[in-house]
């Protein structure tokens, strides 16, 4: 099935690309089948499906913490908020909960969730737990090297620490069709507000063509 997808703005990612006010990223399957403005996509695809999203579409991100956040943090189920909390546990209290591989797996799992919900389609860094691997993977974010373990502290946003959108997309939106459609949505006017305001303001996530995340 064809997807259009639309925003008010289109931000590519690329430096040498403007920004497309009303731009739309038309999704057959897995891959980009075309990038525009909004009316030329729908005039040449009158039979697509149409998801309109608040403020702008921009490259999926690239978190740099993916062994601190999801091998070295316990992430709480909800039903554990009374007795843990709901922020990621780490040192002597994650020494104290004795994980287990399922346990580790059910909290990446949770991890993951948590980071697709502010745009990020891939983490970097080497994860040595099966358990924590196969969440990542299954949930479709990509695992990339890093030469140097990033400044701290670890977060959620790969936007945090003044890093640019440049500095925290995985890749640019492609402007030919063929290639995977990853992106992501955020809710607010253009680039300098997403910065400014951080992932958080994520509306939806999409990673090959499926729509892996949306804010209800």
């Amino acid at each position: 099935m064809l997807t259009i997808h639309a925003a008010d703005l289109l931000v590519t990612g690329d430096p040498q690309r403007s920004p497309m006010p009303g731009g739309a990223i038309l999704v057959d399957g897995r891959v980009i089948a075309s990038v525009g403005p909004y009316a030329e996509v729908a005039a040449a695809h009158p039979s697509a499906r149409v998801r309109r999203w608040p403020g702008l579409i921009a490259p999926g991100l690239l978190n740099p913490y993916g062994p601190e956040l999801l091998e070295q943090a316990y992430h709480p189920d909800p039903r554990e908020a009374a007795e843990l909390g709901t922020e990621p546990i780490t040192g002597e209290a994650l020494t104290a909960l004795g994980m287990t591989d399922a346990r580790w797996g059910a909290s990446a799992r949770r991890g993951v969730q948590r980071m697709l919900a502010h745009g990020t389609v891939a983490v970097a860094g080497n994860l040595w737990r099966p358990a924590v691997a196969d969440a990542v993977h299954r949930a479709g974010l990509s695992s990339e090297e890093r030469c140097e373990a990033p400044a701290g502290p670890p977060g959620l946003d790969p936007l945090a620490g003044s890093r640019t959108l440049g500095e925290a997309i995985l890749m640019p939106i492609p402007p030919h069709e063929g290639l995977h459609a990853t992106f992501a949505v955020f809710d607010v006017p253009d680039e300098a507000a997403l910065v400014e305001r951080g992932a958080i303001t994520c509306v939806a996530t999409v990673i090959d063509g499926r729509l892996l995340y949306r804010r209800r």
